[in-house]
């Protein structure tokens, strides 16, 4: 099993709208390929300096999946998220091997 985590800080001043965009329209979006098992959307705590930390975990069904996922989806629904919410935020991606779950 493959976590694929996207953590982002986003501008405090919009940190609302985009949580809601994420829970309505942006999730659903990727959950709906079919790639993913779950997800798990997570607010970091930490110094934050003008911004609002989250984590997003989605759970891939194999290492191959996300592979055609990152193929075939992400390029254009990272970039519609880009386009809605340019400047006001900064994230990075990992991939997660699950080693156990307990």
């Amino acid at each position: 099993m493959v976590v694929y985590n996207v953590t982002v800080s986003i501008d405090e001043a919009i940190a609302l709208e985009w949580l809601e965009w994420m829970r309505v329209q942006h999730v659903p979006e990727i959950m709906n390929t079919g790639f993913f098992r779950e997800c798990k959307l997570c607010r970091v705590h930490g110094e934050e300096e003008g911004g609002v930390t989250y984590a997003v975990m989605y759970t891939a069904f194999s290492k191959e999946d996300l592979e055609k996922y990152q193929r075939e989806h992400a390029s254009r629904l990272q970039a519609m998220h880009s386009e809605k919410f340019k400047g006001r935020y900064v994230d990075f991606k990992t991939m997660l091997s699950v080693i156990e779950e307990f």
